[in-house]
C-alpha cells in the first residue's frame, strides 16, 4: 500500500486528493482509492505549498491519521518544461525539486493537465464513459485523447510491452483549421477578417471560444432573425469580453438551446461545431491509428452529449475518403467523469514510483 498526493491545478480552482494505491498483478494498473479530497480557490493562496500543507492538516484531522505521501503528481493548466511550470495568471512558479524539499515528499512530478487526462482514461470504469461507437478495441493499441474546452487539447497514450504506459501531450489543437464544406470556407474567411489574422487554427473553431465565433458567424449571415433572449445575451457577452467577472456564459446558452431545439441560430451553430469536432477527432485518429480507442474529454463534450450522439460527429469522423476504412472500427468514447485529470495525476504518481526515470 502506497499513499500518494494528486492535484489538478487551474487558474480558478485547485483540487487536491489523497490516494491509496495498491499494486495488483504484474502488468496491471494499481487500484487507486480516494481517501480525502478538497477543492480550493487558487487565487486565495500565494503558492501551492501552503495549500498542500493546509490540505494535509485537514486530511489528518478528518481521518484521524497521520499521512506521509511518498509521491505526488500535479496536473497543471499550462506548459510544463523540465518539471517546472510558471502559472502567470496566479504568479506561481512550481518546480518539482523545490516542492519535494518544502513538502517533504520524496518524488514530485509536474505534468500538463491534458497529459493527466491521458493517464486518467486508463483508469476509467464502464460508467465513466459513453461510447459513440463500440468499434473493435485492441487492448495493446495506442489511445488518442482530444478535448475541447477553453482550448483544444490533444494527446496520446502508448502502452509499454511489460506493463505501464507513456503519455504524451501535444499541441495538435493549434494545427490549421481545414474547411471541408462551402459553409466552413465561409467561416474560415469570416474568422480571418473578423480577427484580422492570417492563419486560423483548429482551436479557433473547436473550443468554447469557437462556439462564440461560430455563433457570431451564423448571426452575420442573416439566415433568420435572432431571438431577443440571445440578442441580449450576445450584447452582454460582447461588453464583458476581457473582464474577469462575467454574467453570461454564451457557449452554454447556445448549446442548451441547441439540445432543446429552441433556437434556430443556436442549432445551426452547434451543428457546425459538432461536425468540425468530429472531423478533427478523425484527423487525429488517422495520424495515430489508435486502435485502443479515441477518448473525447473536456467539459464541452460531457455537457453536449446528446448533440454528439445524433450522428454528425461520427459521420464527420469517418469521412476520410479512400482511407476511411483505416479508422471506421476505432472505438470512440465520451468521458463523463469530471475528475479524469485528477485520477490521471494519481496514476502518474504511482507509475513514477514503479518506473522511476
Amino acid at each position: 500500500m502506497t499513499i500518494l498526493l494528486a492535484g489538478d491545478i487551474g487558474g480558478t480552482k485547485t483540487i487536491l486528493r489523497l490516494v491509496r494505491a495498491e499494486t495488483g498483478e504484474p502488468g496491471k494498473l494499481p487500484a487507486l482509492t480516494s481517501l480525502y479530497e478538497v477543492t480550493y480557490p487558487s487565487r486565495e493562496f500565494v503558492d501551492l505549498v501552503p495549500m498542500v500543507r493546509q490540505f494535509m492538516n485537514a486530511a489528518q484531522a478528518a481521518l484521524e491519521q497521520i499521512f506521509a505521501p511518498v509521491g505526488a503528481c500535479f496536473g497543471i493548466a499550462g506548459p510544463v518544461l523540465n518539471n517546472t511550470s510558471k502559472l502567470t495568471n496566479l504568479g506561481w512558479l512550481l518546480e518539482s525539486e523545490a516542492l519535494e524539499k518544502q513538502l517533504k515528499i520524496p518524488q514530485v512530478n509536474l505534468i500538463n493537465d491534458f497529459a493527466a487526462v491521458g493517464y486518467g482514461v486508463l483508469c476509467l470504469q464502464a460508467n465513466d464513459v459513453v461510447p459513440l461507437r463500440a468499434g473493435v478495441r485492441d487492448p495493446q493499441g495506442a489511445i488518442a485523447i482530444i478535448g475541447a474546452g477553453t482550448g483544444l487539447g490533444q494527446g496520446y497514450v502508448i502502452p509499454y510491452a511489460g506493463g505501464g504506459y507513456r503519455v504524451f501531450a501535444t499541441e495538435g489543437g493549434h494545427t490549421d483549421f481545414a474547411p471541408r464544406t462551402e459553409l466552413e470556407y465561409q467561416l474560415w474567411r469570416f474568422l480571418k477578417e473578423h480577427l484580422n489574422i492570417e492563419r486560423i487554427s483548429t482551436e479557433r473553431v473547436v473550443s468554447g471560444t469557437g462556439i462564440h465565433s461560430i455563433y457570431s458567424f451564423m448571426r452575420s449571415r442573416g439566415i433568420c432573425e435572432e431571438s431577443p433572449e440571445m440578442a441580449q445575451a450576445y450584447e452582454t457577452w460582447q461588453q464583458e469580453i476581457g473582464k474577469e467577472e462575467k454574467t453570461v456564459d454564451l457557449a452554454a446558452m447556445i448549446s442548451q438551446h441547441a439540445i432543446h431545439e429552441t433556437d434556430y441560430l443556436c442549432i445551426e451553430t452547434m451543428n457546425l461545431f459538432v461536425r468540425a469536432y468530429g472531423a478533427e477527432a478523425g484527423n487525429l485518429a488517422l495520424k495515430l491509428l489508435p486502435y485502443g480507442g479515441v477518448y473525447i474529454a473536456g467539459g464541452i463534450a460531457g455537457k453536449n452529449l446528446p448533440l454528439l450522439q445524433q450522428g454528425d460527429f461520427v459521420e464527420a469522423f469517418n469521412q476520410k475518403g479512400r482511407v476511411s476504412s483505416a479508422i471506421e472500427q476505432i472505438p470512440i468514447y465520451v468521458v463523463q467523469n469530471p475528475r479524469v485529470g485528477l485520477i490521471g495525476s494519481a496514476l502518474c504518481a504511482s507509475q513514477m514510483l514503479a518506473h522511476p526515470a
